[in-house]
């Protein structure tokens, strides 16, 4: 099982503005590299406050510049939103930079607002991901494309540009749906598990909502390949962990609000209003992984045994936290939390 780095890449109230959430994820993927995390992620959102990261392939490429081994990965291409010739070209450009680090995460991607401010209807999301797919595995899989579909059409055209081994990077995705799941299924993909800050119950259940899917889709879903995603606080201080837990909080209930027809901004930040029956911050704390390096290793070691997982990718800088605190949270897990796992689990990336 290998770890990795998720960079939401969202801004709150750092004190740099943008430019500090920007320098702030440069610091944390170099750390992450030192520690030993085999890949660094990089989200996709558009026009809040919710992400800066509108091209995580651009954010990907210049992290390729900074770093030496930690692979990079989108995580994910908002696929809809994409033309897919050029897309395909820059995931193989960022696979060339980057000496063949390249990992691709693709998705339909949620949000309306979004959708509609590039033209798009969200409610076509998967039909025109399934094609778009068409065209991005011919181009990167056969160097060669020819595509007539309603959302797109392509002439007979060949590739120059192609990743460093030859087809295309390793495959992660984010639907659980059995038609995007059959559609990817000839790349062997690995979902992408998250349940925000629900925890470890919620999350459990949607991978076994997710297997059950893989068997709609002709798939084995006991064998294929999972990667949970966590928000990890690794902290002695009862107060650092509840102020973490409001950093997850502010970000659940951004989902929340860029998931609602009713959406509000100020400028081009989200206003998100308390969840529905949303409760104390004390649940938000104890869904997380927040605490002692102790209980983080026992409650990530649970997760582990009742999942077996490829992949373990870890959220730190959650709703801008403080980059001091993120980063010490980071490195205490690299110095402390992974030891205790490698004791039960032997080596484990």
């Amino acid at each position: 099982m290998k770890f990795g780095l998720f960079n939401l890449m969202g801004y709150r109230d750092n004190p740099r503005g943008v430019a500090g959430v920007v320098e702030d994820t440069r610091s944390m993927v170099l750390l992450a590299e030192d520690i030993g995390f085999d890949v660094a992620w990089f989200a996709e959102h558009h026009f809040t406050n919710y992400s800066v990261s509108v091209s995580p392939l651009m954010v990907a490429a210049h992290m390729a510049g900074c770093t030496r081994s930690i692979k990079l990965g989108a995580a994910v291409v908002v696929l809809p939103l994409y033309e897919p010739m050029r897309v395909a070209q820059e995931i193989a450009l960022l696979d060339q930079l980057s000496g063949g680090r390249a990992v691709l995460g693709v998705g339909t991607g949620y949000q309306a607002y979004e959708f509609e401010r590039y033209g798009q209807d969200v409610a076509r999301k998967a039909e025109v991901f399934l094609e778009y797919w068409q065209v991005l595995a011919q181009a990167l899989g056969e160097g060669f494309v020819d595509f007539h579909g309603q959302y797109v059409s392509v002439p007979p055209t060949p590739m120059t540009l192609g990743t460093r081994r030859g087809g295309l990077p390793p495959l992660y995705c984010t639907s659980s749906a059995p038609q995007i799941l059959a559609a990817l299924a000839p790349w062997n993909p690995t979902p992408f598990m998250t349940a925000g800050w629900r925890g470890t119950p919620v999350l459990l259940q949607m991978v076994a909502h997710m297997r059950e899917q893989c068997s709609k889709a002709g798939l084995d879903g006991a064998q294929i390949p999972v990667a949970l995603q966590q928000y990890v606080h690794v902290t002695d201080s009862p107060a650092e962990a509840l102020e973490a837990a409001e950093r997850a909080r502010y970000v659940g209930r951004m989902v929340a609000a860029l998931r609602s027809p009713a959406l509000v901004l100020e400028g081009s930040m989200v206003q998100a209003p308390p969840l529905e029956n949303e409760p104390p911050l004390e649940t938000f704390r104890d869904n997380l992984i927040i605490g002692p390096a102790s209980y983080v290793a026992e409650r990530i070691a649970a997760e582990i045994r009742a999942v077996q997982p490829t992949h373990y990718n870890a959220f730190f800088q959650f709703g801008d936290l403080p980059i001091a605190r993120a980063r010490r949270s980071l490195e205490r897990f690299g110095s402390e939390v992974l030891p205790l796992l490698e004791r039960e689990f032997g080596t484990l990336a």
